[in-house]
């Protein structure tokens, strides 16, 4: 039997089941295979809060943006960063030196090049990227290198599910939990979840996989964390990685665009290295003007409504001129629905 077919006979009979996918991969994934037109109509998948770059609020690109302006820095940045707005610009609008990294490694050979300028790193990611950055820092420590900093907004995954799990206005049945978030914490971080989830592989085959799981312990009334990405994901996930985390960083609340504060699901830099942190060398006193627009990413985020259902989705809101940032990271939930999912509903 097929895995589509395994996915129709145990969907048969059951009352509409949601299942949300935290991570922007998987919905990219999930859209170039054509997973959601082949499900049966009582199955729906759902996008959460699974693009780093979706959610960093407006405070923090204001502050990017401020140190950007000062003389004499120069800000690395990942590249979907660039036009995320802010309260009034983004960061490719304003006249600064903001250069294009593919690592945060990538910092020290500018910060060596360049000995007179500070380069500040924008941080921004999951579990998955915070390693690196954490690597970086004591790379940079051992080489004595003193003009590199760090404006960080890393965030944690497990705190945002507990969140989601709290809203009201949040229907999940069960979560396709992310591959290479669980790489890093290991599939026992989330064993918190009280219905059911699956860590799940990328390919299309790994995705319904996890389905057919999500729906079998539907179907036996069992809740817990099943792995099936077993060729890289363990229950303690990567010790050593994990360990140069804690080494330079701590916890603390953390402010998700359209989710609000989660309380510690955000990384700091350790005081030991606060050498690194700008905000620490170079405090700003930012206040971001509130926008009123009619973007709808909150809801979004939380899997509450499909990009579509946003009066902006494909109009005012395009990939090159957006109107919120869930339409410019190539992982965003609004970019991957405009680039697969059709551009508009009546």
């Amino acid at each position: 039997m097929s895995l589509i077919d395994e996915i129709k006979n145990l969907a048969r009979g059951k009352k509409k089941l949601r299942f949300m996918e935290v991570c922007g991969t998987h919905t990219v994934s999930i859209f170039r295979a054509g997973i959601r037109n082949i499900l049966p109509p009582n199955v729906e998948l759902v996008s959460g809060p699974g693009c780093p770059v979706c959610v960093t609020n407006d405070e923090y690109i204001d502050k990017a943006i401020a140190y950007a302006k000062i003389p004499d820095v120069i800000i690395a940045t990942f590249g979907d960063m660039l036009k995320v707005p802010g309260s009034v610009e983004t960061l490719s609008e304003i006249a600064a030196d903001v250069r294009v990294i593919y690592s945060p490694l990538d910092c020290i050979k500018i910060a060596r090049e360049n000995p007179t300028k500070r380069v500040i790193f924008l941080a921004v990611g999951f579990e998955t990227t915070a390693p690196t950055a954490a690597a970086t820092i004591l790379t940079a420590r051992d080489l004595g290198v003193t003009n590199l900093f760090f404006l960080s907004a890393q965030k944690l995954v497990p705190p945002a599910l507990k969140m989601l799990l709290a809203d009201s206005a949040v229907k999940v049945d069960g979560f396709l939990l992310p591959g290479h978030v669980a790489v890093v914490i290991g599939s026992a971080a989330f064993e918190f979840l009280k219905i059911p989830a699956v860590v799940a592989g990328f390919e299309a085959e790994e995705i319904l996989l996890a389905l057919v799981n999500l729906l079998r312990q539907i179907d036996e009334g069992r809740a817990e964390v099943a792995n099936e990405y077993k060729s890289v994901v363990k229950a303690e996930g990567n010790l050593a990685a994990k360990k140069i985390l804690a080494q330079v960083y701590e916890t603390v609340d953390a402010d998700w665009r359209g989710l609000g504060v989660i309380k510690n699901s955000g990384l700091k830099v350790r005081e030991e290295f606060s050498a690194f942190d700008i905000e620490k060398i170079l405090p700003l006193e930012i206040k971001s003007a509130k926008k009123n627009t009619a973007c709808r990413c909150d809801e979004v985020l939380r899997g509450i409504i499909a990009p579509p259902e946003c009066k902006l989705f494909g109009k005012n809101c395009q990939p090159m001129h957006a109107v919120g940032p869930c339409m410019i990271s190539v992982e965003g939930v609004c970019a991957t629905w405009y680039k697969y999912g059709g551009l508009s509903i009546e």
